[in-house]
């Protein structure tokens, strides 16, 4: 891939959409490779993993259809944080849930809507870029973390609280699991809970480009000056256990536990469920919800949620 360019694998069997998508994305500036079917796409991934920031996948394919695609991306530990965007004909909300359930936290519906097809690919390379940029916060070290037992932070800002999940992550069996859970939580508890900016507002925000200089506004006014978030951190031989507090008023939290398929086309609001279901064993909102406890166990493999 070149510098600066997002590699887009896409997977899907039909030549005509193969083509459309071709027209649409190549106006991007992304990196396009394309697949014919599912086993195509695995052996393009398993050969060279690295170069590619999303998947597009179509779930109905010969050989190897798409969610047998999902699973192997899934679990496979090199490609498991990996974006994918599902695309299917059927906008059956029981498919969708079966695909967002087995990490597919993006999706489409055919035929293509562009102006929907270009911010859903935009949003998941985003995304990728971001939780790279924090793996390499993380390979800097900071292994003697290991021997936390307990640690207490205040945190103010959405960079410090990207900051601190980049170093106490490093407490965990397996931070590259772990960081992006605890990064979207961290910066949820700034962004939403003592800033107060509100799902749809974050939708517009998102579509104006208009996200970061809000937070920076909203940051310096008097009402939110003093706030802050408590962040605290235990480890023991069995766990490493994650206690965040707001200052907010809380918010619904039941129903961001999982994406729900009326919002799988939204710009943004999968952290919590990405956080449940890829990076932490349990997660526990207390109370009126500005209050969240998220578990990583020290040994075994990760817990069915």
């Amino acid at each position: 891939m070149h510098d600066g360019e997002a590699g887009v694998l896409i997977v899907d069997d039909n030549q005509l959409d193969r083509k459309l998508l071709r027209a649409y994305l190549s106006k991007e500036s992304y990196e396009l490779d394309f697949a014919e079917d599912g086993l195509q796409a695995m052996t393009m991934l398993a050969r060279h993993p690295l170069p590619y920031d999303v998947v597009l996948l179509d779930r109905a394919m010969p050989r190897m259809s798409g969610m047998e695609v999902l699973a192997a991306i899934k679990n496979d530990p090199r490609l498991r944080m990996l974006p994918v965007i599902m695309q299917t004909a059927s906008a059956s909300a029981a498919e969708m849930q079966e695909g967002l359930r087995a990490g597919a936290y993006y999706y489409l519906t055919k035929p293509y809507d562009p102006e929907i097809l270009i911010a859903i690919v935009g949003t998941a390379a985003r995304d990728y870029t971001q939780y790279k940029e924090l793996l390499q916060q993380l390979r800097s070290g900071m292994q003697c973390l290991r021997l936390l037992q307990h640690a207490k932070l205040v945190i103010r800002t959405v960079e410090e609280a990207r900051d601190a999940a980049t170093v106490f992550v490093n407490a965990c069996p397996d931070p590259e699991r772990t960081v992006i859970g605890l990064t979207e939580l961290l910066v949820n508890a700034v962004e939403h809970g003592n800033l107060g900016i509100t799902y749809e507002e974050k939708s517009r925000l998102n579509a104006e480009g208009a996200w970061i200089a809000e937070l920076h506004r909203r940051r310096e006014l008097p009402e939110h000056r003093g706030k802050r978030v408590e962040f605290e951190v235990e480890r023991t031989p069995a766990e490493v256990r994650f206690t965040i507090r707001d200052d907010g008023p809380g918010f619904d939290w039941q129903k961001y536990l999982d994406v729900d398929p009326k919002r799988a086309f939204d710009n943004h609001g999968r952290g919590i469920a990405i956080a449940r279901g890829m990076s932490f064993d349990r997660v526990e909102y207390r109370g009126k919800g500005n209050e969240v406890v998220a578990v990583v166990r020290c040994g075994g493999k990760k817990a069915e949620v």
